[in-house]
């Protein structure tokens, strides 16, 4: 039905999408770039506080370097459970940060969920708040919790820890729904979400002055884009 002429503007013209994305960076590898370019802008609201690009990099690094101290490097999965808050977001990028690969776990989550998960990944830290802990299933592996561990994580330096993972190692791991099914857990490594985070950032725009609403759950994959953009 087609002709030739029309075929090819179908099936290479306007499928000509390609666009050049940093594929040798990692994602906190381009949040310390923004860092370094706007620090005192604003980079996270949180109800009555926020936190600067630098405040915030600041207090990333000292946990990251927290992290680093119990092995957390390329490939190292580390849990992280929070409630939603500044400490959240700052717990995400130090994992990043650290090398390793963040696994969101929602305190609200019913514990016959809570406690396949925990097992199922094996990952050797959990990053949470003493009070959540306790509701958590049993956990053989090491937890850091940041209101307990205030004290020995503040002893950290705020520098940029040397960045030891690459594009190819992984940045998170989001677990299904298990509506058809065990929960599964989708690996997602960094040149991947950068892909994802460059073209949306395009798309819509994003710059110096937008804000980007975070409202999805950070058990749920759009909050990559919703938290890093």
């Amino acid at each position: 039905l087609l002709t030739e002429a029309e075929r090819r503007q179908l099936l290479v013209e306007w499928n000509d999408t390609t666009v050049e994305y940093p594929r040798d960076r990692c994602i906190q590898e381009l949040f310390e770039a923004q860092v370094e370019q706007s620090p005192e802008a604003v980079a996270l609201v949180y109800g009555a506080e926020q936190l600067s690009y630098r405040e915030l990099n600041a207090r990333a690094n000292r946990l990251a370097h927290h992290l680093r101290s119990f092995g957390v490097g390329p490939e190292v999965l580390v849990w992280v459970c929070l409630e939603r808050s500044i400490e959240l977001v700052v717990a995400l990028l130090a994992v990043l940060k650290a090398g390793g690969a963040y696994v969101p776990l929602d305190p609200g989550y019913p514990a016959e969920r809570l406690a396949f998960m925990l097992a199922d990944t094996q990952a050797p830290v959990l990053l949470t708040h003493a009070s959540l802990a306790a509701k958590l299933p049993a956990y053989g592996g090491h937890t850091v919790s940041l209101d307990r561990d205030a004290a020995s994580i503040a002893r950290h330096p705020q520098t940029n820890p040397p960045v030891s993972s690459r594009p190819t190692h992984l940045a998170y791991v989001i677990y299904t729904s298990g509506s058809t099914g065990q929960p599964k857990g989708v690996v997602v490594e960094h040149r991947q979400a950068i892909n994802f985070l460059h073209g949306m950032t395009r798309a819509w725009n994003i710059g110096p002055g937008s804000a980007v609403l975070a409202f999805a759950a950070f058990t749920f994959d759009v909050s990559v884009m919703d938290l890093f953009m």
